[in-house]
């Protein structure tokens, strides 16, 4: 008796049929790309760990997308605090500090979370914050200044020892948080501690220069904030060339940009946490 198949073409039942048709299968493979820990962490700028890089790679890499808003603001804030061109103030590039940067920042932080890659989502969560904080003192409408001088009046408040001495303290602390981040990036490569260092005397040289301002010394606070925005400028380059580097190995141009590597000074990251409770890894 024939029987349709799910082909719907007949098959012969029967013990002596040898014209059993066979259906033809269907093989699915699926590729498996394995990263070396020097390029996990050149790609990731994180140490690879094996449940996060498990994780990653059923994602698009989100790091890049926080390092574009990262870069972006910062050279506009650097060449802003030098004064490059006769510029001077910050309300008019208040956009860096609510869209370009925390945006691209703030997705990127989510979607490195759900990446389960735990250090690029601290440092896009970081920068994320800094920059809406310290946007909110660049909008006159919020009369913050205003708050700091007895008459009301803006202009005096922006120049008081009160407020001034408030930043300073700020970047202050904010330089040290930068710091403790950069302990960490010199286990990843030479680029990316570069942006962690200088990033962070950068935010102390500004904190000086908030200091000098609240003291009446003008002059000496100016040329503070120009070698504070000198240093921004270095973590911005470094960062566009970090940035280049990932897209490149990400685009697989056949370029291999070096970024200095420094795991290689350090014991291996890829291992399970039992594995180095135990004390195992070597």
């Amino acid at each position: 008796m024939a029987a349709p198949t799910a082909t719907g073409q007949p098959t012969v039942a029967g013990a002596g049929s040898d014209r059993i048709d066979k259906e033809p299968q269907l093989m699915h493979t699926s590729t498996n790309i394995s990263l070396s820990p020097e390029l996990f962490e050149k790609l990731y700028l994180a140490p690879k760990v094996p449940h996060t890089a498990d994780i990653a790679g059923r994602y698009a890499n989100a790091t890049p997308l926080g390092f574009l808003g990262f870069v972006i603001s910062t050279f506009t804030f650097s060449m802003v605090l030098m004064g490059w061109g006769g510029a001077s103030g910050l309300p008019a590039v208040a956009g860096i500090f609510f869209f370009t940067g925390p945006v691209l920042l703030l997705l990127s932080t989510i979607f490195l979370w759900i990446q389960a890659q735990f250090f690029p989502m601290m440092v896009c969560g970081l920068f994320c914050v800094f920059w809406l904080s310290f946007g909110l003192l660049q909008l006159p409408t919020l009369g913050l200044a205003a708050a700091y001088s007895p008459t009301g009046d803006a202009a005096a408040g922006v120049l008081s020892k009160e407020m001034n001495a408030v930043i300073a303290l700020y970047l202050l602390v904010w330089g040290f948080a930068l710091g403790t981040f950069w302990l960490f990036t010199i286990r990843i490569n030479a680029v990316f501690a570069g942006i962690f260092g200088f990033v962070t005397i950068g935010s102390w040289v500004l904190s000086g220069a908030y200091w000098a301002l609240s003291n009446g010394k003008l002059q000496k606070a100016l040329r503070l904030q120009k070698a504070g925005g000198a240093l921004l400028f270095i973590v911005g380059l470094l960062g566009w060339y970090m940035l280049f580097v990932i897209m490149v190995a990400e685009m697989r141009w056949s370029v291999n940009l070096p970024v200095w590597d420094l795991s290689h000074y350090w014991k291996k990251t890829d291992i399970e946490l039992a594995t180095m409770e135990n004390g195992k890894n070597d």
